[in-house]
């Protein structure tokens, strides 16, 4: 049987559909010339003088805004943070056999860490905030996202400086990789004893900036940027051989820890899927639920209310877990009660905060019903005064000004608060006393105060 194949205007329409996908996908267009490249980034890997202090400055601000749980002061605080350069710097030296930009990379990260830490443990020590806020918390333990972001991020970087124009995806990389609140965790960690604080962030760290070094020396060898040339072939594959010893050491720890990460991540969505779905019960509730994976062996301990499971559900439980991925898992349980009644438990819960309400709602309405009594006495001394002043014009025909008013009056012997009428009476000529004793004695007459205090002008 005769085979057929395609006319040859369709196979050159597929052949041209390919070839322009290949053209957008093209990283040479835009390219800057390479030894540019090398030098830019060779730049950025010297942590002295400005960069050092700008470093200090960013960990302060990254500090404070872990410190007081502001997630915009930490983004801020991670676009002026210089971290990238040596990071980058390694990837760079290792994919062009750079041996003595290798060694300088490694040297300023190295005291760009040790500033960080120092700096941001000296404030931690200092702060009178000394709670772990959720931003901080966050950064204590890397999950498996934390690697792909490093990992991709890293790559949109490496890309982005190989670019004759220069964007803002590096200071993008640097926020979404999240370089600077892990080394201001690790100062928490140190300034507070906590050495898991201190050992997770410093591992997140480690692992952002390993897979940001990786991406760099994976593009730097797909895009083939010229790798040093030594005149010495000897010394040539000594340093060859020393970079590759380094990338080796570097990148199998940290993919095999990233393959933990992976694992981990896996069995605690898997631990938290079988707790939803398998231990439901209309009589039993699941207070808590926690999740032990690096403590052998792994455990789920459960904390439950009500109607305590028989060792006959439990068993069955324990053989479910194998179902959802959970092999090697120990499923234990706190159970309280001997079958306590949940809608009672519910009802005295309800009652409580009924009472509660009930006590506030009083106090507020006894709050309102005293600053009603307040305005109410203001309204009327207001309307008190209009009356007073005219009839006090009749009888004192020299009265030019006057009003009347409420004021609260402090015995500072007796320590004691009270209210106090007030008169202010403008006169013109002067009064004489027995007219200012004629006035104050009628005004305590027609207001029926007990005293009154009247200020003459």
């Amino acid at each position: 049987m005769a085979t057929t194949t395609p006319p040859p205007r369709k196979r050159s329409s597929i052949l041209r559909f390919f070839v322009y996908i290949a053209n957008r996908f093209d990283l040479e267009e835009g390219k800057e010339d390479e030894l540019e490249t090398i030098e830019y980034i060779s730049k950025n890997v010297e942590f002295r003088g400005a960069n050092l202090w700008i470093l200090i400055f960013a960990i302060f601000v990254a500090s404070i805004g872990l410190n007081v749980n502001s997630t915009a002061v930490i983004i801020g605080a991670m676009l002026i943070s210089p971290l990238m350069g040596p990071i980058m710097g390694i990837g760079m030296a290792a994919g062009i056999n750079d041996f003595d930009l290798l060694k300088r990379s490694f040297r300023n990260l190295g005291v760009a860490v040790f500033i960080a830490i120092l700096t941001s443990t000296l404030y931690f020590s200092l702060t009178p905030i000394s709670v772990a806020q959720s931003e901080l918390l966050a950064r204590t333990e890397p999950t498996v996202w934390d690697v792909l972001i490093a990992l991709f991020g890293g790559l949109a970087g490496i890309v982005a400086g190989s670019r004759k124009e220069k964007s803002n995806a590096i200071p993008g990389v640097a926020i979404a990789t999240a370089l600077m609140p892990p080394l201001c965790t690790a100062g928490y960690g140190l300034a507070t004893g906590n050495l898991l604080y201190f050992v997770g962030a410093f591992y997140l760290f480690f692992i952002n900036s390993v897979f940001i070094s990786l991406s760099t020396y994976l593009i730097v060898r797909f895009m083939k940027y010229p790798k040093k040339q030594f005149l010495d072939t000897k010394r040539e594959k000594r340093v060859q051989t020393y970079i590759t010893v380094i990338t080796l050491m570097t990148i199998i720890p940290s993919v095999y820890l990233a393959y933990g990460i992976v694992k981990k991540s896996i069995w605690n969505e898997q631990a938290r899927r079988f707790v939803n779905l398998e231990i439901q019960s209309p009589n039993t509730q699941v207070l808590t639920a926690s999740y032990h994976y690096n403590i052998p062996p792994k455990t789920i301990e459960v904390s439950l209310i009500g109607e305590q499971l028989s060792e006959e559900e439990i068993a069955q439980l324990n053989a479910k877990l194998p179902g959802f991925g959970l092999e090697e898992t120990s499923l234990t349980f706190l159970q309280s009660g001997n079958g306590t009644d949940l809608n009672l438990l519910r009802n005295d819960i309800l009652k409580d905060l009924y009472e509660r309400n009930e006590t506030l709602i009083r106090d507020k309405d006894e709050k309102i019903a005293l600053l009603e009594n307040e305005i109410l006495a203001d309204a009327n001394t207001r309307k008190l005064s209009v009356e007073i002043a005219e009839e006090a014009k009749i009888n004192h025909p020299n009265l030019k000004k006057f009003t009347i008013g409420r004021s609260l009056m402090t015995d500072l012997d007796k320590k004691k608060v009270d209210t106090l009428l007030v008169a202010y009476a403008q006169f013109s000529p002067e009064p004489s006393k027995a007219e200012s004793k004629r006035l104050s004695d009628w005004i305590k007459i027609r207001t029926k105060a007990d005293t009154i205090a009247l200020i003459l002008h």
